[in-house]
């Protein structure tokens, strides 16, 4: 029954005017300093550990997770929560040594690194690869994924739902970062509410259907009805080997991947850059114990879903023109909620892609602005007069978000599609963030080398094949992810040679600031990082 009931709306309704009436609270609180730059794209000094930890993971948590990652888990299974365990660890990495270097040299975009690291040019073509992949693919994926669910869930049209979720989006995020930030606690709260809730729902079907009591036995049953679907590891000749190579979890991209995303991203950095460094350090750690969690509240129903559709049920629901949709998985699941719980789980659901939404779009107005509005347009332009370009930055980017986002109906699994074309970027930008962290010597030729050698090495991997077969070779397709990690080596292999054979190697200026004891870390940090790490061997010595 693809409706909501008038119970239901109420329940959305609720959700509403929380979130909108705090949000309007929190901007009338600092009405004040909106006009300030750093307040309004980095709420520099007002977020709390819990804060950013929360905005974090609201953030990165979107419809992506809950209908492409759900889609993921119904195809091939817990396997595709290495992206959010490999995250629990990265999360700890970054917060001990990338981001003491960011606050302790005054970072405040990605782009300003670059050019304080190495020179204008570097920054700029990152600033503009950024951008086109956070419009394009990010914020186009996650408002076509919400709008696709919602129209599902609500039968409501698609294009009212690219236009109301936008229209929400923005009306948080032209209230600045501090908005965001404190507006996404209640959106986490609400996402992982709603998300348990469907799991609950989803296990206690599969206890049902299987003649087993109870949630916790319909959870346990799942492993005996699609042992399949148990597995971290997949070897080649998997079914599912090109889309997650067994490999690449140990020495392959999905280290690239991850350490890209949450080191090197202006969308998930930028959460902690108006911080304190204990403050910060806090929140990531916080965020890290959410990153455990998530499978439970998105892979988990998906999987369920797949022994549902293995035992007769949703036979018509999960199928499209005679193929086998997975994307399809989550949204059946919520439509079975009772009146009540399906407006709880609409209102989660939105909740994650308003703040996803909001989150990514607060990024493109941050590099927008500052990275190339005032660079190259107006160098003297006023606090006023930037934050005002920020906010039709905003507006424009969701204009476009809207007139792409129903040309990816085409793809079967859109969470594939965003990490697949995400990785054409990440693999040079991690390298160059690397060695312009650590290697002093590193020159702003070699970054530049990187830069622009990135997306065509991996354009020619990815159509590796064809390319052989112009020689009259057979060559098998590289995993994405093999991709990611080959081309990231060819990057610092590169970055290296050109390095070495650049005479201003010998007297670069431009390496940063770094002292060994930024990266000394409290002993309740070091406490919390030994559990997160002492679970992840537990999940993949039980699961490998």
């Amino acid at each position: 029954m693809n409706h909501l009931e008038s119970a239901d709306y109420a329940v959305f309704l609720l959700y509403f005017i929380i979130v909108s009436g705090y949000g309007y609270w929190i901007y009338r609180r600092r009405k004040a300093a909106e006009t300030n730059t750093k307040d309004f794209f980095l709420a520099e000094g007002s977020l709390t550990w819990w804060a950013i930890g929360a905005s974090l993971i609201a953030s990165n948590i979107s419809a992506e997770h809950f209908i492409g990652m759900a889609g993921s888990g119904f195809a091939m299974g817990l396997a595709i929560s290495s992206y959010e365990w490999f995250a629990a660890a990265v999360l700890i990495v970054v917060a001990v040594y990338f981001i003491p270097i960011y606050l302790r040299n005054h970072i405040y975009t990605m782009p300003q690194f670059l050019a304080q690291r190495y020179n204008d040019t570097v920054s700029t073509i990152l600033a503009i690869f950024w951008l086109v992949v956070y419009v394009l693919v990010n914020l186009t994926s996650i408002l076509y994924l919400g709008a696709i669910a919602i129209e599902s869930l609500a039968g409501i049209s698609f294009t009212t739902c690219t236009i109301g979720l936008a229209i929400f989006a923005i009306f948080i995020t032209l209230g600045g970062m501090k908005v965001i930030g404190y507006t996404d606690v209640v959106q986490v709260v609400v996402l992982i509410t709603g998300g348990l809730v469907v799991t609950y729902l989803a296990l206690d079907l599969v206890a049902n259907k299987i003649g087993v009591s109870g949630v916790w036995n319909g959870l346990l049953s799942l492993r005996t009805q699609a042992d399949s679907h148990f597995h971290m590891y997949f070897p080649e000749g998997h079914p599912h080997y090109n889309v997650l190579p067994g490999m690449a979890l140990v020495t392959g991209g999905m280290w690239v991947n991850n350490f890209s995303y949450w080191g090197c991203n202006q969308y998930i950095v930028q959460r902690a850059l108006g911080a304190d460094l204990k403050t910060a350090r806090s929140g990531i750690l916080f965020a890290a114990f959410l990153k455990l969690m998530i499978p439970l509240i998105v892979v988990i129903p998906g999987i369920a879903a797949y022994v549902l559709y293995q035992n007769g049920t949703f036979q018509t629901e999960m199928t499209s023109n005679g193929a086998v949709r997975p994307d399809n998985a989550y949204p059946v699941l919520m439509n079975l909620l009772p009146v009540g719980m399906k407006g709880l789980a609409f209102a989660a659901l939105t909740a994650a892609v308003v703040a996803s939404l909001a989150g990514k779009c607060n990024s493109i107005s941050t590099i927008f602005t500052l990275d190339i509005y005032k660079k190259f347009f107006d160098k003297d332009a006023s606090e006023q007069k930037l934050v005002r370009v920020g906010r039709y930055a905003v507006v424009v980017a969701f204009i476009i978000a809207i007139i792409i986002a129903p040309m990816l109906r085409s793809f079967d699994q859109v969470y594939q599609y965003i990490q697949e074309y995400t990785n054409f970027v990440s693999p040079g930008v991690f390298a160059i963030f690397l060695l312009g962290f650590f290697w002093k010597r590193t020159t702003t030729r070699a970054a530049l080398t990187a830069a622009i050698l990135s997306i065509p090495l991996s354009v020619l991997l990815k159509f590796w094949p064809e390319v052989m077969n112009l020689f009259g070779v057979k060559a098998a397709e590289i995993p994405f992810l093999h991709r990611t990690m080959w081309v990231f080596c060819l990057d610092i292999a590169l970055m290296v040679v050109v390095t070495l054979t650049d005479p201003a190697s010998h007297h670069n200026a431009k390496g940063l600031e770094i002292d060994r004891k930024w990266f000394h870390v409290t002993p309740s940090f070091i406490a919390g990082s030994v559990v997160i790490l002492t679970i992840l061997a537990v999940l993949y010595s039980n699961f490998w």
